[in-house]
Protein backbone atom coordinates (compact mmCIF):
# COMPACT_ATOMS: atom_id res chain seq x y z
CA UNK A 1 0.00 0.00 0.00
CA UNK A 2 0.85 3.63 -1.19
CA UNK A 3 2.12 5.17 2.29
CA UNK A 4 -0.04 8.47 3.08
CA UNK A 5 2.80 10.92 2.64
CA UNK A 6 3.11 9.69 -1.18
CA UNK A 7 -1.12 9.76 -1.78
CA UNK A 8 -3.43 12.91 -2.95
CA UNK A 9 -4.73 15.24 -0.64
CA UNK A 10 -7.43 17.61 -0.62
CA UNK A 11 -6.37 21.44 -0.03
CA UNK A 12 -9.91 23.19 0.58
CA UNK A 13 -11.16 22.04 -2.76
CA UNK A 14 -7.53 22.43 -4.72
CA UNK A 15 -6.42 18.82 -5.05
CA UNK A 16 -2.86 17.95 -4.65
CA UNK A 17 -1.07 14.66 -6.05
CA UNK A 18 0.87 13.96 -2.82
CA UNK A 19 1.67 15.77 0.40
CA UNK A 20 4.71 16.93 -0.47
CA UNK A 21 5.17 20.46 0.03
CA UNK A 22 8.72 22.32 -1.29
CA UNK A 23 9.53 25.23 1.21
CA UNK A 24 9.99 28.51 0.12
CA UNK A 25 13.80 29.13 -0.37
CA UNK A 26 15.13 32.50 -1.56
CA UNK A 27 17.43 31.88 -4.64
CA UNK A 28 18.05 35.59 -5.40
CA UNK A 29 18.12 35.11 -9.01
CA UNK A 30 16.36 37.84 -10.40
CA UNK A 31 17.93 40.75 -11.61
CA UNK A 32 15.63 44.15 -11.56
CA UNK A 33 13.02 41.82 -9.12
CA UNK A 34 11.04 40.63 -11.61
CA UNK A 35 10.55 36.47 -12.24
CA UNK A 36 12.66 35.43 -15.32
CA UNK A 37 12.68 32.25 -17.57
CA UNK A 38 15.13 30.35 -15.78
CA UNK A 39 13.20 30.91 -12.52
CA UNK A 40 9.85 29.22 -14.71
CA UNK A 41 12.79 26.56 -15.76
CA UNK A 42 13.67 25.87 -12.26
CA UNK A 43 9.75 25.89 -10.70
CA UNK A 44 8.85 23.25 -13.05
CA UNK A 45 11.68 20.95 -13.00
CA UNK A 46 10.32 20.33 -9.24
CA UNK A 47 6.31 20.75 -10.23
CA UNK A 48 6.33 16.97 -9.03
CA UNK A 49 5.62 18.27 -5.36
CA UNK A 50 1.97 17.99 -4.15
CA UNK A 51 2.68 21.69 -3.28
CA UNK A 52 5.20 24.43 -4.38
CA UNK A 53 5.04 27.77 -2.27
CA UNK A 54 7.30 30.02 -4.35
CA UNK A 55 10.61 32.40 -2.93
CA UNK A 56 9.23 35.07 -0.40
CA UNK A 57 8.07 38.00 -2.67
CA UNK A 58 8.03 41.14 -1.50
CA UNK A 59 5.13 43.00 -1.58
CA UNK A 60 6.13 46.62 -2.07
CA UNK A 61 9.61 48.01 -2.68
CA UNK A 62 9.86 48.83 1.18
CA UNK A 63 9.37 45.30 2.15
CA UNK A 64 12.60 44.68 0.14
CA UNK A 65 15.48 43.09 2.53
CA UNK A 66 17.59 40.93 -0.54
CA UNK A 67 18.61 42.24 -4.28
CA UNK A 68 17.80 40.38 -6.78
CA UNK A 69 14.10 38.52 -5.41
CA UNK A 70 11.16 39.15 -7.46
CA UNK A 71 8.73 41.10 -6.36
CA UNK A 72 4.49 41.36 -7.16
CA UNK A 73 3.65 44.78 -7.39
CA UNK A 74 4.12 45.57 -10.72
CA UNK A 75 2.46 44.77 -13.74
CA UNK A 76 6.05 43.57 -14.53
CA UNK A 77 6.14 41.38 -12.07
CA UNK A 78 3.23 39.80 -12.25
CA UNK A 79 3.75 39.16 -16.52
CA UNK A 80 7.13 37.52 -14.71
CA UNK A 81 5.55 35.23 -12.42
CA UNK A 82 2.88 34.48 -14.96
CA UNK A 83 6.01 32.18 -16.54
CA UNK A 84 6.43 30.47 -13.66
CA UNK A 85 2.51 29.47 -13.13
CA UNK A 86 2.31 28.44 -16.63
CA UNK A 87 5.31 26.87 -16.16
CA UNK A 88 4.29 24.80 -13.28
CA UNK A 89 0.82 24.14 -14.43
CA UNK A 90 2.03 22.29 -17.81
CA UNK A 91 3.47 19.56 -15.19
CA UNK A 92 0.39 19.29 -13.47
CA UNK A 93 1.63 21.30 -10.42
CA UNK A 94 0.20 23.57 -7.71
CA UNK A 95 1.77 26.49 -6.62
CA UNK A 96 1.36 29.18 -4.06
CA UNK A 97 2.82 32.70 -3.60
CA UNK A 98 4.72 33.55 -0.39
CA UNK A 99 3.69 37.31 0.36
CA UNK A 100 6.22 39.11 2.19
CA UNK A 101 7.48 41.90 4.39
CA UNK A 102 10.94 42.03 5.76
CA UNK A 103 10.23 44.91 8.23
CA UNK A 104 13.73 45.45 10.38
CA UNK A 105 15.87 43.34 8.43
CA UNK A 106 16.41 45.54 5.54
CA UNK A 107 19.30 48.35 4.95
CA UNK A 108 18.50 51.70 3.56
CA UNK A 109 19.85 51.51 0.11
CA UNK A 110 17.28 48.56 -0.62
CA UNK A 111 14.28 51.25 0.75
CA UNK A 112 12.60 53.74 -1.20
CA UNK A 113 14.59 56.77 -1.18
CA UNK A 114 17.11 55.62 0.90
CA UNK A 115 14.90 55.91 4.58
CA UNK A 116 15.03 53.58 7.76
CA UNK A 117 13.31 50.42 7.46
CA UNK A 118 10.30 49.83 9.08
CA UNK A 119 9.39 47.64 12.06
CA UNK A 120 7.11 47.51 15.07
CA UNK A 121 9.40 49.30 17.12
CA UNK A 122 12.90 50.41 16.94
CA UNK A 123 15.32 47.89 18.10
CA UNK A 124 17.66 46.74 15.82
CA UNK A 125 18.96 43.78 14.82
CA UNK A 126 22.37 43.31 16.65
CA UNK A 127 25.13 42.38 14.28
CA UNK A 128 25.72 39.23 13.24
CA UNK A 129 26.98 37.27 10.06
CA UNK A 130 23.89 35.42 10.30
CA UNK A 131 21.81 38.27 10.57
CA UNK A 132 22.25 40.50 7.34
CA UNK A 133 20.74 42.08 4.38
CA UNK A 134 21.55 41.18 0.74
CA UNK A 135 22.76 44.21 -1.11
CA UNK A 136 24.98 45.63 -4.15
CA UNK A 137 28.25 47.51 -2.73
CA UNK A 138 29.27 50.43 -3.70
CA UNK A 139 31.58 48.74 -6.32
CA UNK A 140 28.71 47.38 -7.79
CA UNK A 141 29.47 43.81 -6.58
CA UNK A 142 26.90 41.94 -4.46
CA UNK A 143 27.89 41.76 -0.28
CA UNK A 144 25.98 41.54 2.80
CA UNK A 145 25.79 44.79 5.49
CA UNK A 146 23.83 44.82 8.38
CA UNK A 147 20.16 46.04 8.58
CA UNK A 148 20.17 49.42 8.86
CA UNK A 149 18.13 50.70 12.30
CA UNK A 150 14.31 50.63 11.96
CA UNK A 151 11.79 53.39 12.67
CA UNK A 152 8.21 52.38 14.14
CA UNK A 153 5.38 52.27 11.56
CA UNK A 154 3.07 54.78 12.71
CA UNK A 155 -0.35 54.18 13.58
CA UNK A 156 -1.96 55.53 10.38
CA UNK A 157 0.56 53.46 8.34
CA UNK A 158 -0.65 50.17 9.27
CA UNK A 159 -3.77 49.87 7.02
CA UNK A 160 -1.68 50.96 4.12
CA UNK A 161 0.75 47.59 5.01
CA UNK A 162 -2.30 45.68 5.15
CA UNK A 163 -3.64 47.05 1.62
CA UNK A 164 -0.15 46.01 0.17
CA UNK A 165 -1.10 42.76 1.07
CA UNK A 166 -4.38 42.51 -0.39
CA UNK A 167 -3.63 44.21 -3.28
CA UNK A 168 -0.29 41.69 -3.85
CA UNK A 169 -3.07 38.83 -3.09
CA UNK A 170 -4.87 39.73 -6.09
CA UNK A 171 -1.72 40.12 -8.06
CA UNK A 172 -0.68 36.52 -7.26
CA UNK A 173 -4.32 35.19 -8.72
CA UNK A 174 -3.24 37.61 -11.77
CA UNK A 175 -0.05 36.11 -11.74
CA UNK A 176 -1.64 32.19 -12.06
CA UNK A 177 -1.27 31.38 -8.19
CA UNK A 178 -3.57 28.86 -7.00
CA UNK A 179 -2.95 30.95 -3.70
CA UNK A 180 -0.81 32.57 -1.24
CA UNK A 181 0.73 31.97 1.50
CA UNK A 182 1.09 34.99 4.09
CA UNK A 183 5.15 35.49 5.56
CA UNK A 184 4.61 35.82 8.89
CA UNK A 185 8.06 33.77 10.46
CA UNK A 186 11.54 33.77 10.27
CA UNK A 187 11.97 37.66 12.27
CA UNK A 188 10.28 39.50 9.89
CA UNK A 189 7.78 42.35 9.86
CA UNK A 190 4.65 40.19 11.54
CA UNK A 191 6.81 38.50 14.07
CA UNK A 192 8.46 41.61 15.06
CA UNK A 193 4.85 42.63 15.75
CA UNK A 194 4.17 39.46 17.76
CA UNK A 195 7.41 39.31 19.70
CA UNK A 196 6.43 41.51 22.79
CA UNK A 197 10.38 42.76 22.88
CA UNK A 198 10.17 44.10 19.49
CA UNK A 199 7.14 45.47 19.74
CA UNK A 200 7.12 48.01 22.64
CA UNK A 201 4.12 50.37 21.18
CA UNK A 202 1.82 51.78 23.19
CA UNK A 203 -1.17 51.97 20.27
CA UNK A 204 -3.90 49.04 19.56
CA UNK A 205 -0.93 47.38 17.54
CA UNK A 206 0.88 46.55 21.04
CA UNK A 207 1.31 45.55 24.60
CA UNK A 208 -1.12 42.55 25.34
CA UNK A 209 -1.16 39.33 23.14
CA UNK A 210 -4.22 40.47 20.89
CA UNK A 211 -3.20 43.56 20.23
CA UNK A 212 0.39 41.71 18.76
CA UNK A 213 -1.28 39.60 16.72
CA UNK A 214 -4.05 42.44 15.37
CA UNK A 215 -1.83 42.88 12.03
CA UNK A 216 -1.40 39.16 11.55
CA UNK A 217 -5.22 38.47 11.79
CA UNK A 218 -6.38 41.76 9.73
CA UNK A 219 -4.03 40.85 6.77
CA UNK A 220 -5.42 37.50 6.52
CA UNK A 221 -8.93 38.68 6.71
CA UNK A 222 -8.11 41.45 4.13
CA UNK A 223 -6.53 39.19 1.81
CA UNK A 224 -8.86 36.24 2.20
CA UNK A 225 -11.81 38.94 1.27
CA UNK A 226 -9.73 39.82 -1.73
CA UNK A 227 -9.03 36.21 -3.30
CA UNK A 228 -11.35 33.68 -0.50
CA UNK A 229 -10.28 31.70 2.48
CA UNK A 230 -9.48 28.90 0.82
CA UNK A 231 -6.26 30.24 -1.29
CA UNK A 232 -4.68 31.73 1.89
CA UNK A 233 -1.94 30.31 4.08
CA UNK A 234 0.30 31.38 6.66
CA UNK A 235 3.77 30.35 7.92
CA UNK A 236 4.57 31.13 11.33
CA UNK A 237 7.37 29.85 13.26
CA UNK A 238 7.23 29.36 17.03
CA UNK A 239 9.78 29.22 19.18
CA UNK A 240 12.08 31.35 16.43
CA UNK A 241 15.32 33.33 17.16
CA UNK A 242 16.63 34.07 13.67
CA UNK A 243 17.62 37.09 12.78
CA UNK A 244 17.84 38.44 16.14
CA UNK A 245 14.53 37.40 17.46
CA UNK A 246 14.44 37.66 21.28
CA UNK A 247 13.25 35.08 23.42
CA UNK A 248 10.20 35.90 25.48
CA UNK A 249 7.96 33.80 28.19
CA UNK A 250 4.58 33.14 26.74
CA UNK A 251 5.78 32.11 22.79
CA UNK A 252 4.09 28.98 22.49
CA UNK A 253 0.71 30.86 24.10
CA UNK A 254 0.78 33.44 21.44
CA UNK A 255 0.90 30.95 18.93
CA UNK A 256 -2.12 28.56 20.03
CA UNK A 257 -4.35 31.72 20.89
CA UNK A 258 -2.85 32.45 16.81
CA UNK A 259 -3.97 28.78 16.20
CA UNK A 260 -7.35 29.18 16.99
CA UNK A 261 -7.84 32.47 15.39
CA UNK A 262 -6.88 31.22 12.04
CA UNK A 263 -8.73 28.02 12.84
CA UNK A 264 -12.24 30.39 12.99
CA UNK A 265 -11.24 31.33 9.03
CA UNK A 266 -11.38 28.20 6.60
CA UNK A 267 -7.96 29.46 5.48
CA UNK A 268 -5.86 26.81 2.99
CA UNK A 269 -3.11 26.11 5.41
CA UNK A 270 -0.94 26.66 8.47
CA UNK A 271 2.72 26.44 7.96
CA UNK A 272 5.09 25.98 10.91
CA UNK A 273 8.93 26.62 10.37
CA UNK A 274 10.82 24.55 12.75
CA UNK A 275 14.13 26.50 12.85
CA UNK A 276 15.72 24.05 14.62
CA UNK A 277 18.00 26.95 16.74
CA UNK A 278 21.43 25.93 17.99
CA UNK A 279 21.19 22.98 15.75
CA UNK A 280 18.03 21.68 18.02
CA UNK A 281 14.41 21.42 16.85
CA UNK A 282 12.30 23.81 18.77
CA UNK A 283 8.71 22.11 18.20
CA UNK A 284 7.83 19.04 19.91
CA UNK A 285 5.62 16.51 18.68
CA UNK A 286 3.48 17.05 21.61
CA UNK A 287 3.26 21.02 21.13
CA UNK A 288 2.39 20.29 17.16
CA UNK A 289 -0.33 17.68 18.55
CA UNK A 290 -1.61 21.07 20.78
CA UNK A 291 -1.42 23.30 17.64
CA UNK A 292 -3.52 20.75 15.76
CA UNK A 293 -5.70 20.77 17.82
CA UNK A 294 -6.17 24.23 18.23
CA UNK A 295 -5.96 25.38 14.85
CA UNK A 296 -8.09 22.12 13.22
CA UNK A 297 -7.28 22.75 9.42
CA UNK A 298 -4.52 21.30 7.58
CA UNK A 299 -0.99 21.82 9.35
CA UNK A 300 1.93 21.86 7.06
CA UNK A 301 5.70 21.14 9.10
CA UNK A 302 9.48 22.33 7.78
CA UNK A 303 12.31 21.97 9.30
CA UNK A 304 15.30 19.74 8.77
CA UNK A 305 12.43 16.47 8.23
CA UNK A 306 13.73 13.50 6.92
CA UNK A 307 12.10 10.60 5.21
CA UNK A 308 11.25 8.71 8.06
CA UNK A 309 10.21 11.38 10.33
CA UNK A 310 7.70 13.17 7.66
CA UNK A 311 6.14 9.49 6.92
CA UNK A 312 5.34 9.37 10.49
CA UNK A 313 4.10 12.63 11.44
CA UNK A 314 1.81 12.30 8.45
CA UNK A 315 1.38 8.30 9.48
CA UNK A 316 0.01 9.49 12.88
CA UNK A 317 -2.04 12.37 11.50
CA UNK A 318 0.00 15.02 13.61
CA UNK A 319 0.91 16.82 10.55
CA UNK A 320 -0.89 16.73 6.98
CA UNK A 321 1.85 18.02 4.98
CA UNK A 322 5.54 17.58 4.73
CA UNK A 323 7.33 20.46 3.53
CA UNK A 324 11.08 20.11 2.57
CA UNK A 325 13.25 22.74 1.33
CA UNK A 326 16.96 22.56 0.67
CA UNK A 327 16.33 18.25 -0.32
CA UNK A 328 14.83 20.41 -3.43
CA UNK A 329 17.90 22.03 -4.37
CA UNK A 330 19.64 19.43 -5.57
CA UNK A 331 16.98 17.06 -5.85
CA UNK A 332 14.23 18.62 -8.75
CA UNK A 333 12.97 14.44 -8.47
CA UNK A 334 13.01 14.82 -4.59
CA UNK A 335 9.06 13.05 -4.64
CA UNK A 336 9.99 10.27 -6.59
CA UNK A 337 13.61 9.74 -4.83
CA UNK A 338 11.73 9.87 -1.32
CA UNK A 339 8.89 7.25 -2.43
CA UNK A 340 11.68 5.14 -4.07
CA UNK A 341 14.10 6.08 -0.69
CA UNK A 342 16.62 6.68 -3.02
CA UNK A 343 19.90 8.55 -1.84
CA UNK A 344 19.50 12.33 -2.41
CA UNK A 345 22.06 14.70 -3.79
CA UNK A 346 24.02 17.35 -1.67
CA UNK A 347 23.50 20.76 -2.87
CA UNK A 348 26.45 22.86 -3.01
CA UNK A 349 25.52 26.17 -0.88
CA UNK A 350 27.93 28.43 -2.68
CA UNK A 351 25.72 28.43 -5.24
CA UNK A 352 22.51 29.13 -2.83
CA UNK A 353 21.99 32.84 -3.87
CA UNK A 354 22.91 34.56 -6.90
CA UNK A 355 24.14 33.17 -10.03
CA UNK A 356 22.70 31.45 -13.06
CA UNK A 357 22.08 28.22 -14.48
CA UNK A 358 24.84 26.80 -11.93
CA UNK A 359 23.01 24.97 -8.77
CA UNK A 360 19.78 26.30 -9.25
CA UNK A 361 18.44 23.87 -12.76
CA UNK A 362 21.47 21.92 -13.40
CA UNK A 363 21.36 19.63 -10.65
CA UNK A 364 19.73 16.17 -12.51
CA UNK A 365 17.44 13.66 -11.80
CA UNK A 366 18.26 10.10 -9.99
CA UNK A 367 19.08 7.66 -12.77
Amino acid sequence: MTALLFQPYDLAGTPLRNRIAMAPMTRARNPGSVANDLTAAYYRQRASAGLIISEGTPVSAQGQGYIDVPGIWSAEQVAGWKQVTTAVHAERGVIFAQLWHVGRMSHASLQPDGGQPVSAGTRPVASNPKSRAFVYLEDGSRGQADPTPPRALRSDEMPGIVDDFARAADNAIAAGFDGIELHAANGYLFEQFLNPVTNDRTDGYGGTLQNRARLILETVDAMAARIGAHRVGVRLAPNNLQFDMPEYVGNEAAYLYLAQELGKRGLAYVHLNDNHARGVSVLSEAFLRTFKQSYGGTLILAGSLTRARALQLVDDGIIDLAAFGQPFIANPDLVARLERDVALAVPDRATYYGGGVEGYTDYPAAS
